[in-house]
């Protein structure tokens, strides 16, 4: 089963440091910086990725919801907030959603509605270990048939269920 990753498009651009120099460089620069590392990061993970951004910002003529190389962009309505699109995202796709936020608000309501959560700077790590381990032309013949576990052996304290499938979900980032 896939996960629907829904992405706080501006919360994550500026929490990374390398998006926000091109931020500040020119907003555009910056959206289309993350929709590059996140169609790369797609081509090794198949979730759905969805990236909302506050449609004040938004490029003149741009289509409220458009996709982008795999990725969905959805911009708010004028006067709406990126953050209620995707708590109202997070409330339709309910324990298939990751919301993918800094804001402690946006976090609160999604879990709320049984979707899981992660913070920007943790999943940027993700992406980047993910891009960096299987290269952004995909696995080697030899290094796909020889992984090696982290696992840690022996018994340990078990999570409460929630934490547990929290857990899974984003194991699956």
């Amino acid at each position: 089963m896939t996960n629907h990753i829904i992405i706080d498009g501006y919360n994550l651009i500026r929490r990374s440091p390398a998006l926000s120099r091109l931020d500040r460089q020119d907003i555009a620069c910056g959206r289309e910086a993350l929709v590059a590392r996140l169609a790369a990061y797609r081509k090794l993970k198949p979730h759905r990725i969805t990236v909302v951004f506050d449609g004040a910002q938004a490029p003149a003529f741009a289509a409220a919801r458009n996709q982008v190389k795999g990725i969905q962009i959805v911009f708010s309505r004028d006067g709406e907030p990126a953050d209620a699109v995707i708590v109202r995202m997070a409330r339709q796709e309910r324990e298939k959603a990751v919301v993918v936020s800094s804001d402690a608000a946006v976090a609160r309501a999604a879990a709320s509605c049984g979707a899981a959560t992660l913070d920007s700077p943790a999943f940027e790590a993700r992406v980047a270990m993910a891009v960096a381990l299987e290269g952004a032309d995909g696995p080697e013949e030899e290094g796909a048939a020889r992984r090696i576990s982290t696992r840690k052996k022996g018994a340990g304290k078990r999570l409460p269920k929630r934490m547990r499938q929290h857990q899974n979900k984003t194991a699956k980032l």
